[in-house]
């Protein structure tokens, strides 16, 4: 079967501006421009939950539906206005993609009350455990198993100051899943990854390292707001070494969230980052790690 590749979107929040707009479309052009093998989103997909925003998501990812690389879930944001969140995902709160060596298990960590814009926080409830710990205990041979969920599993900081006041004033807000740690306990040993968004600043962590099937959680942040993504290698079931970034931006997309008018420093071109990415999985020695940027130019990982 060879390398893969699976890339890690979320939090695109199509809607909130013009200028996301855009970054979601560099998003889709480098993406394609790539050939990622295949793309996960792990929420909030749109920022208001309007049909016309997800009809704009549709418009700009369609390539990717199309050839059939896509796999999506939706976020708190997705839950108001029209409360789109079953056209993300419609059926049992958690379900199975299987695209070529993956076994995706699809969660749907949002409920009635994101309907509210004050109530962002997820839920997770004992019977959603079990069904993933079934799920990924039902995963073929020689595949990566990754949960997909849009709430974080572990506590995180909050984002911005907002968040601080309402989590001081006792609010849930921007509180991981209160069974987040029994989750983790629940697919030890059968899973490889859990990606999830909600938080806007990517980070990493890994549990089971001396076991023999090592656990990572890598939360994407705000795709668009980041103007990169997460690309994993895997191959025969297993995650090669760390992922890389794809960077996305190019002039037009200059201006970022950290302050109108700066400009983030540029990044390989896709075909640049992917080539750098797979180059180093095939590599027999292994002696460079997976990497476009280093995670430490962001906030520190887990706590």
């Amino acid at each position: 079967m060879g390398i893969k590749t699976l890339a890690h979107v979320s939090d695109l929040h199509i809607g909130k501006s013009v200028e996301t707009e855009r970054r979601a479309v560099a998003i889709r052009d480098a993406l394609l421009a790539a050939e990622i093998d295949h793309v996960v989103v792990t929420g909030d997909l749109t920022h208001r939950g309007r049909i016309g925003e997800l009809a704009v998501f549709w418009r700009i990812f369609r390539p990717l539906r199309d050839l059939d690389r896509l796999t999506i879930i939706p976020g708190n944001h997705d839950r108001l206005g029209d409360d789109i969140g079953d056209a993300i995902q419609d059926g049992p709160r958690v379900s199975v993609a299987t695209p070529p060596g993956l076994h995706l298990i699809r969660f749907d960590s949002t409920a009635p009350h994101n309907r509210s814009w004050i109530s962002g926080h997820g839920e997770m409830r004992p019977e959603d455990i079990q069904a993933i710990h079934t799920a990924a205990a039902a995963a073929a041979p020689g595949t990566v198993v990754a949960v997909l969920l849009h709430h974080h599993v572990l506590p995180l900081p909050a984002d911005h100051a907002a968040e601080r006041l309402i989590s001081w004033l006792g609010m849930p807000y921007a509180d991981e899943l209160a069974s987040g740690a029994s989750l983790l306990t629940a697919v030890r040993g059968h899973c490889d990854l859990v990606l999830h968004g909600h938080r806007h600043t990517p980070r990493a962590m890994t549990f089971f390292e001396d076991e023999r099937r090592s656990l990572a959680i890598y939360n994407a942040g705000s795709s668009t707001e980041l103007g990169r993504v997460r690309v994993f290698c895997h191959e025969g079931g297993k995650v090669l070494d760390e992922p890389g970034w794809l960077w996305t931006w190019t002039e037009t997309l200059a201006p970022l969230a950290r302050g109108r008018g700066s400009r983030p420093s540029r990044g390989p071109s896709p075909d640049q980052g992917l080539a750098r990415i797979r180059g180093i999985a095939s590599s027999p020695a292994g002696e460079a790690r997976l990497r476009s940027a280093r995670e430490d130019q962001f906030a520190p990982t887990y706590s």
